[in-house]
């Protein structure tokens, strides 16, 4: 599939350089058949100006170091071909140099029938004033008879020919005393007014287009590079567009000079080049940096190496000087670019980003710079619409190869935040098992302790061990929550609830830690609200209990109230009002945004007074988020505060008394043996954990058998012996789901319970699968074990 999709685009590479070629071999204004200037006389008087448009090209009349402006063929001439430049030239014995002055003669014989004329004249080395019927009607700086009365200037212009003769009376002064080539190497173009300055108005706007694209490109790209990883690559490449772009806007027809001409021709010599050398130097970076593997080190740094010497030299030396190095670098930088080519077709064997497209854009690239260098050694004159296209295929090829590379940096970042977060919930899960664990055995022992009627001095020292240990509980609780939240794992129930039974329950469970901080802990509840509704107990449960518990912390005097009251209740829809409200610290109004952060708190101190890891708030808000609703905050320092959310539930179809909800069971004292005759099978393989497990339901009259594996408990497993099993997820030689899947395969139906350290949502789905009943989540809740304990052995506490 890959090697297809090669071919076709190794084709179309084929089809465009095939297409460039065919283009530029387009027959040009003096092509077969149309007239040439024979003896300084070129005759149109048969050619149609209307239809096609005409280079003055032949042989003129030539003066050398001679500046004339009259009409007359008298004189010292001779006849030399024009456009062509003086270097080394010899006309009829007359050997010519770069620098010098001379006179170009040409009579031109119009058609009788001639439309408006206009006429074409390029820049020349470097200096010319152009007569026609002896009126100046162009001229770019100021040729003299020696450096001092000359101005070199390079300019384009297109103007109108206003005459009414039939006969064009040309003449025009050249002179060179700075650039190391003299003379003229472009053709002057006469025809249709309207047509030759179309012409010009379409070349001017391809590049000014390009010009603005490359530009505004290398300026994007740039941004990428100060904004994102910093790649080098992107760097190299965005330097590369906006260096290149003064070549489109700054050479060739030569718009800069032409929008601002008071420009000084030195200045934007130098530009042209630095400008030429600086760019094959920063692509060579690109390309080392984009294939680092596959282009020689060596082979940049030479290039490099070169480009710089070629800058230090224009930067030192005078026109004359530089301009001649342009031959021997123009050679370096076609085997550099024939060099890239090569490299990008290994980096497209090799399977490289983008080096298939890198490829192509190389080769357009290249007969793009072959075709401008025959322009400028006057073998060829391509088109200007086929330069364009061509930029524009470069650079185009060329920013596809950074976008798949910038895509596929987001892509790898992607996958490493994702690894990242996949390694730190593993992680935090592993370390919830193994803090879980001892913990266990700690919160058990504690409370077994705690049963056995111990001393007074004993009863201080005990609570405050079940304190830290509770606490400590509490803090992995909130870390895995949050944690859990953060990797969008959170999924919500719709169940049916009541409102009233659970804030019942939760300031049931919270009235210890209310009388040990000696404050009130109050419910108020509107009595509209004790109705069925649907949504997710758990969470509410959550949200409810982190707000009142932070409320009970952080107040030393007065009252920690919970209210629920009904806003509005329409078409099956309540939406209820929540707010706990207490006579605490109260929080700064600058700090207020603050304490919703994750690991925060309002002031560093509070953590040391208070303890807490700033969690209950995050984790809170964003549950509650999830959920389309938002936390709110009233506090005064040194009043109190006022959190409080309001959200919308759905009514249940078919209501149920409270009661029904509000049915509790009270933990019996140990050693009282309530649940004596049931047979349990416990599957652990901890040790403390079999301790605390086996003391709880000793404690509690109920038999125990011990599994320290999953084939063990397959083994032991008698659905008339036992009439539940306690079963560990987690163990060696054979899991606690593979156990349950196979003793389900029985078809066995002894209710089984899933005991595991991981929260029980993360672990619900793959229980439910496997054949579970429930899950209890280590460490053991004695109040939740004894009921589970007492629901599944049928008999169902009041």
């Amino acid at each position: 599939m890959y090697e297809s999709k090669n071919i076709g685009r190794f084709g179309i590479l084929f089809l465009l350089m095939l297409l460039m070629v065919q283009t530029a071999s387009i027959c040009q204004p003096n092509s077969k058949g149309r007239p040439v200037a024979k003896k300084g006389i070129l005759d149109l008087r048969n050619t149609d100006l209307n239809q096609v448009s005409v280079a003055l090209n032949g042989a003129w009349l030539f003066y050398w170091q001679q500046l004339l402006n009259d009409t007359s063929v008298s004189g010292n001439f001779k006849y030399a071909y024009y456009p062509h430049i003086w270097n080394n030239s010899e006309i009829d014995g007359l050997k010519l140099t770069s620098t010098g002055y001379a006179t170009y003669k040409l009579m031109v014989l119009l058609p009788a029938k001639k439309p408006s004329l206009a006429i074409t004249i390029p820049d020349v080395y470097s200096s010319y004033k152009l007569y026609i019927n002896q009126q100046v009607v162009s001229q770019n700086g100021i040729p003299g008879p020696d450096k001092q009365t000359s101005v070199p200037k390079w300019i384009d212009k297109t103007i109108e020919l206003n005459t009414t003769k039939d006969t064009l009376y040309i003449a025009i002064q050249i002179a060179n005393y700075w650039h190391s080539k003299g003379g003229p190497y472009k053709e002057i173009i006469i025809g249709e007014k309207n047509k030759l300055f179309a012409r010009r108005e379409k070349e001017t706007a391809f590049d000014l287009l390009l010009t603005g694209c490359l530009f505004m490109g290398g300026l994007f790209f740039f941004g990428l590079f100060l904004f994102g990883k910093h790649d080098k690559v992107i760097l190299y490449f965005s330097l590369f567009c906006i260096v290149y772009s003064y070549r489109i806007f700054g050479t060739g027809l030569y718009e800069l000079h032409y929008l601002f001409p008071l420009i000084p021709w030195s200045l934007t010599v130098h530009l042209e080049y630095l400008t030429l050398f600086a760019s094959v130097a920063l692509f060579s970076l690109y390309t080392w940096s984009l294939y680092p593997k596959d282009f020689h080190l060596q082979v940049m740094r030479i290039m490099v190496g070169l480009s710089i010497l070629f800058i230090v030299t224009t930067l030192i030396f005078p026109p004359r000087i530089f301009t001649w190095l342009i031959n021997p670098f123009l050679i370096a930088m076609f085997i550099f670019i024939a060099y890239a080519f090569y490299v990008y077709i290994i980096a497209a064997k090799k399977k490289r980003i983008g080096a298939v497209y890198a490829l192509v854009s190389t080769g357009v690239g290249l007969i793009i710079n072959i075709l401008i260098n025959l322009e400028y050694f006057q073998i060829l004159e391509p088109q200007k619409l086929l330069i364009f296209i061509g930029y524009v295929t470069f650079f185009f090829l060329q920013s596809l190869i950074l976008s798949f590379r910038f895509a596929n940096t987001l892509q790898q970042a992607k996958i490493e935040a994702e690894n990242a977060l996949k390694a730190k919930s593993e992680f935090l899960s592993t370390m919830s098992h193994e803090i879980r664990t001892p913990l266990n055995a700690v919160i058990g022992m504690t409370y077994l302790l705690q049963q056995n009627e111990p001393r007074e001095d004993q009863k201080v020292n005990l609570n405050a061990l079940s304190f830290s240990a509770n606490n400590l509980l509490f803090i992995v609780n909130d870390i895995l929550d949050y944690n859990k939240i953060e990797a969008g794992k959170v999924r919500f129930e719709s169940v049916e609830m009541n409102l009233i039974v659970i804030a019942k329950n939760i300031i049931a469970g919270l009235k210890s830690y209310a009388t040990e901080k000696g404050i009130q802990l109050k419910l108020f509840t509107d009595e509209s609200l004790n109705k069925t509704i649907i949504g997710d107990p758990t969470r509410f449960s959550q949200v409810i209990n982190n707000l009142v518990h932070n409320a009970i912390k952080f107040t030393s005097n007065g009252y920690v109230k919970l209210e629920l009251s009904v806003v509005s209740e329409i078409n099956n829809q309540i939406t209820v009002k929540v707010s706990i409200k207490d006579t605490g610290i109260g929080i700064e109004l600058e700090k207020q945004k603050l304490i919703f952060e994750q690991f925060t708190q309002a002031d560093s101190s509070i953590s040391r007074n208070f303890g807490g890891t700033g969690l209950g708030l995050a984790i809170s808000k964003k549950l509650l988020m999830l959920q389309n609703t938002s936390l709110h905050l009233i506090s005064e320092v040194g009043k109190g505060s006022e959190f409080y959310f309001i959200q919308t539930f759905s009514i249940a179809a078919n209501q149920k008394n409270e009661l029904s909800f509000s049915k509790t069971i009270n933990l019996p004292q140990i050693n009282s043996k309530p649940l004596k005759g049931v047979s349990i099978l416990l599957v652990e393989d901890n040790e403390m954990n079999i301790l605390v497990a086996e003391t709880f339901l000793d404690g509690w009259g109920v038999n125990v058998d011990i599994a320290r594996n999953g084939q063990e408990a397959v083994d032991k497993v008698d659905e008339k012996k036992y009439h539940l099993i306690l079963m560990d997820i987690s163990m060696p030689v054979m899991d606690g789901y593979t156990a349950t899947k196979i003793i389900r395969a029985k078809g066995i139906k002894t209710p089984v319970i899933a005991l595991t350290a991981s929260l029980a949502s993360e672990v619900e789905s793959q229980t439910t699968a496997c054949g579970f009943n429930d899950i209890i989540v280590k460490p053991f809740i004695p109040e939740e074990l004894y009921k589970k304990v007492y629901y599944y052995t049928d008999t169902f506490f009041e």
